[in-house]
């Protein structure tokens, strides 16, 4: 089961536990500027995440994870599946538009996360969530 690979990521880039560009060594200050949701159809359920000062586009598919954890944990769900992550930059702001599925059991596939982990995880990593 994938718990979070975004924010997995992003823990070991800070700790310094593995290989990072030298983009992501540097400090980093991020703004979040805002989570839009917008319920799709029944679970599934699409994320528009704006933010200032990502590395890169690992830090905006980490700010919209933690906006669907958040999310399913709302909804009573405990797990999430990622569809798709779409993630563009213009002028230092980055947008990105992700769609996940919300479950209470876990759903087949390789990209889900368990809501509550994922949580903590962003919660520890100073994400804000929904």
């Amino acid at each position: 089961m994938r718990v979070g690979w975004v924010i997995a990521s992003l823990a070991c880039a800070a700790t310094s536990g593995c290989d990072t560009p030298a983009a992501a060594k540097g400090p980093y200050t991020p703004a979040y500027e805002g989570v839009e949701t917008r319920l799709l159809d029944g679970d599934l359920v699409n994320f528009h995440v704006t933010m200032r000062g990502a590395r890169n586009q690992i830090d905006v598919e980490a700010y919209a994870e933690c906006a669907a954890a958040q999310y399913a944990l709302i909804r009573g769900y405990g797990f999430a599946r990622h569809l798709r992550t779409n993630v563009d930059e213009e002028g230092g702001l980055w947008r990105g538009d992700a769609v996940y599925t919300i479950s209470p059991a876990l759903p087949r596939g390789s990209r889900t996360i368990d809501a509550e982990v994922t949580a903590l995880a962003c919660a520890e990593n100073g994400i804000p969530m929904v």
